[in-house]
């Protein structure tokens, strides 16, 4: 493995049946940039049929090579961080694009850990990652914190936390699962930015932050299709959090999304008829799954009203 000063030796991209579409779009748009960097698929459940032989076979992406279960809400993102020890990686969620050579920047702040550089009032930070007021009841050590960031872009080194870093908060079953859910974002997400941060202010651990990430929430100024494709937009991961839409052309940046799909499949037999069967399938599920998440909300609904005292009695 590289020290430091080297590009990062591995991308891993967080990989679920729902996200199986995004998932292709991401790996089109790393190879656009990076031919040759080594992808990995984190697999925290299950998969879509034959979707791993799929991008083995003509995009050249492996599997993590990890224990297969339910990790439960993004904690799979956490598996690089136990590999081999020096590894530098890039992690990924599946509904980002890379719009340049990001990779680069690791070689610019050769750091342990290189985040986003994001800025939070002190109310979201504790909706989105933890509520550090609360943490120190149980940790007299929890400290304000520093930085926050979104895990689904983050540059890391294997080997430098271990599983006893996580482990007063995470229990490592199947499901990952939270100690303390009530004071941390679920997922992975508040668990790391806390640790982090904890190592941070502790032990001097360096974590350097830069912008490598946009929200197409704020904007996509300067990272159409034109600028992509030509190599002459800035180097960031497009994150679209939180913004993902039955129908993929009704989102913010739905060209971006469209044009590395469409590279995706030029390298598949049949890719135009297969592309198109792909996107039914995508929108479909993500209707069953809203309808799904309706009736849930609707049945909660008249059981509380069931339950409710009835006036005058």
């Amino acid at each position: 493995m590289s020290n430091l000063e080297n590009l990062v030796d591995c991308v891993y991209i967080c990989a679920s049946t729902l996200d199986s579409r995004y998932t292709r779009i991401c790996v089109a748009s790393i190879r656009y940039f990076y031919p040759d960097i080594p992808i990995r698929l984190l697999v925290g459940g299950r998969l879509q049929r034959g979707f791993a032989d799929e991008v083995q076979r003509h995009w050249d992406v492996g599997t993590a090579d990890l224990p297969r279960g339910d990790y439960g809400w993004g904690f799979v993102k956490l598996e690089p961080l136990f590999g081999q020890p020096g590894e530098n990686f890039l992690v990924l969620d599946s509904d980002t694009v890379l719009t340049g050579q990001v990779l680069d920047r690791r070689n610019e702040f050769p750091a342990p850990f290189l985040i986003d550089d994001e800025e939070q009032s002190e109310a979201d930070t504790k909706r989105l990652y933890y509520d550090w007021e609360k943490v120190r009841k149980i940790d007299p050590n929890a400290r304000p914190p520093r930085f926050v960031f979104n895990s689904g872009q983050w540059f890391g080194t294997a080997g430098v936390l271990t599983r006893d870093d996580f482990a007063p908060w995470v229990e490592w079953t199947m499901p990952r699962t939270l100690r303390h859910p009530e004071h941390f974002m679920p997922g992975d997400q508040g668990i790391l930015n806390y640790v982090l941060n904890q190592k941070a202010a502790t032990d001097g651990l360096r974590v350097e932050r830069r912008q490598i990430m946009r929200w197409p929430g704020h904007s996509m100024e300067g990272l159409d299709v034109e600028s992509v494709s030509k190599r002459a937009a800035a180097p960031l991961v497009v994150h679209w959090a939180g913004m993902k839409r039955v129908r993929q052309r009704d989102m913010i940046g739905a060209n971006l999304l469209a044009y590395f799909e469409k590279l995706y499949y030029q390298r598949l037999p049949a890719g135009n008829a297969r592309r198109y069967f792909a996107g039914c399938r995508d929108s479909f599920s993500h209707s069953l799954l809203g309808a799904k998440v309706r009736v849930k909300l609707a049945s909660r609904k008249l059981a509380a009203i069931r339950r409710a005292p009835v006036a005058g009695w």
